[in-house]
């Protein structure tokens, strides 16, 4: 594995519950989850429902964290890999995040952020194409009914039917190449 692709995903809440938030520009109420794929779109780690009142960087230090330490345990290093993600995720305290794990940011450029100065361009155009593969995985996602809109009051079911997602995404994915 060279790289990883990471976005997250706002997801319609119809029955309210924990972990959701009005989203003004979804114009619903929301959950919001992160993911983080390998080149195949296969999902390596997934935050914690988040409230979906927030835009992609609200507390990202702290939910990356907390996806990394997952992976970690699960023996998913991702030390020393290259992370694309959009420009959702431009910000000085989240390149910082990656570079005191040894990641290398592959993340679009924000032209909405007042200081450019000391925002990057992408590293490699070719590697950031690569990035298609999560929003992939998201499409593989809204596959299952159950998840393209939460009906579940409790985050952890919510959860609970993401794990189950993308165990058959694994097992899929492992069929066709075999």
């Amino acid at each position: 594995m060279s790289s990883v692709q990471f976005d997250g995903s706002h997801t319609t809440t119809k029955r309210g519950g924990d972990a959701f938030g009005y989203q003004s520009r979804k114009k619903s109420k929301t959950t919001n989850a992160l993911f983080l794929t390998d080149r195949q779109g296969i999902p390596l780690a997934v935050s914690e429902p988040i409230d979906g009142n927030h835009n992609d960087l609200f507390n990202i230090e702290i939910f990356f964290a907390r996806m990394l330490k997952d992976s970690g345990q699960s023996g998913i290093e991702i030390n020393g890999l290259f992370l694309n993600a959009d420009a959702g995720f431009d910000s000085v305290g989240f390149r910082e995040l990656y570079f005191t794990n040894d990641i290398i940011a592959n993340v679009d450029f924000n032209k909405r952020n007042s200081k450019s100065a000391d925002r990057l361009p992408l590293l490699d155009d070719e590697l950031y194409k690569e990035r298609f593969s999560v929003e992939r995985t998201n499409v593989w996602i809204d596959a299952f009914k159950a998840l393209i809109t939460r009906f579940e009051t409790k985050a952890q079911n919510w959860m609970s039917l993401h794990h189950l997602a993308f165990a058959l995404i694994l097992l899929r994915n492992q069929t066709n190449h075999h």
